[in-house]
């Protein structure tokens, strides 16, 4: 991949952000001896993830923070905030459960310019009904008016941005959090569809919008043929919500299934996030992923990227990766299906260290 090229079309380098988040994680891992032998005390092997367990006695919790970015751009362009909480508690809840934590309780921070209360009522909405459908109580919070210093869609009623911290506990059935530890050639590769960009990529897709339809291109007409499903203008095709996949995940779990590792597919794509979890030299082929979406594939084409360029920005339609027996295998996808996910059995996991995709845009590889 050409990185110079891509990032000046992004607007930003998947590479360097890796590089700031390793840097920033060694700094914070010098702070764990604080509380070594004490409650509270951080795992010092989780190093990778998006989330690190705290000990309490015997008891493990898991914690992780994240926000929703420049999604929230496209909500001020739309006018409409109530979908906004799934991509909160997504972004929170599947960090905790791709390590085997259950989430349970979210705390979240909104930064305005200036206060305007209907739109703090729908983000609050729903945050909500998205709690209700993960099972997490929102048991903390604070809303702070920051003025100029927060930008933001020129016009809109209230510019924000917002983030969360969720705590989980971890799964009775798992003696340890999931880290990729016990992943071995031959394993399986279960995947979720994922039916929304989620909250990842959108510095990208704002910018070939833009390129493509003018400043508003949230009322440019989308003609896909999932326009029916996912939204008539290509602001409602970038406001679709996430899908939060703990629910999922935790049933995979009660059943008493084989989970060894898990990935939520974010920012980084498929093989940024799936390697964070392939730990002892192994690789995967992934030959049965879902189908990207067709707005994917329109906005690849529009911001002149490549295939191997669009499966790291976004995640083409494959929200998660789990990784399990393989004579398990279709159990755990039949156990997604039934709890009204769409799942399927997509890959195995090699002997060797590469990721490959084989999907419609042909054989791609990431070393």
């Amino acid at each position: 991949m050409n990185e110079p090229n891509i990032k000046a079309t992004a607007g930003y380098s998947i590479e360097e952000g890796n590089a700031a988040s390793k840097n920033a994680y060694h700094w914070a891992q010098k702070t764990f001896s604080t509380r070594a032998g004490k409650p509270g005390e951080p795992a010092q092997d989780l190093a990778g993830g998006f989330s690190n367990e705290i000990r309490f006695g015997n008891e493990r919790l898991g914690i992780g923070s994240d926000g929703i970015g420049t999604k929230i751009e496209v909500a001020e362009r739309t006018d409409r905030y109530d979908t906004l909480g799934y991509d909160l508690i997504a972004m929170v809840a599947d960090d905790l459960v791709v390590a085997g934590f259950i989430p349970t309780n979210l705390s979240n921070i909104i930064d305005v310019n200036t206060l305007n209360y209907e739109v703090v009522d729908e983000l609050m909405r729903g945050l909500h009904d998205a709690a209700q459908f993960s099972q997490i109580a929102v048991t903390g919070g604070e809303i702070a008016e920051l003025g100029n210093r927060i930008g933001g869609y020129p016009g809109a009623r209230m510019n924000f941005n917002w983030c969360s911290t969720a705590v989980g506990v971890l799964h009775p059935g798992l003696e340890r959090p999931l880290s990729g530890a016990n992943v071995r050639a031959g394993q399986a590769v279960v995947a979720l569809r994922s039916p929304s960009f989620r909250s990842n990529g959108y510095s990208l897709a704002r910018r070939a919008l833009t390129k493509t339809f003018g400043e508003k291109w949230h009322e440019a007409p989308y003609t896909g043929p999932d326009a029916a499903e996912m939204g008539q203008t290509w602001g409602e095709v970038m406001l679709a919500p996430s899908l939060i996949f703990s629910p999922g995940v935790a049933a995979v779990l009660d059943a008493g299934l084989p989970l060894h590792a898990a990935a939520h597919i974010t920012g980084g794509g498929i093989a940024d996030n799936f390697r964070r979890v392939l730990k002892n030299g192994v690789g995967a082929e992934l030959t049965n992923l879902f189908e990207p979406l067709p707005a994917m594939q329109q906005l690849a084409e529009l911001a002149g990227i490549t295939p191997t360029e669009a499966y790291l920005y976004w995640n083409m339609g494959n929200g998660m990766l789990l990784v399990t027996d393989e004579a398990q295998a279709e159990a755990v996808a039949e156990t997604l299906r039934a709890r009204g996910y769409q799942a399927q059995v997509a890959g195995r996991i090699t002997s060797e260290t590469e990721v490959v995709l084989r999907v419609g845009a042909g054989e791609l590889r990431y070393a």
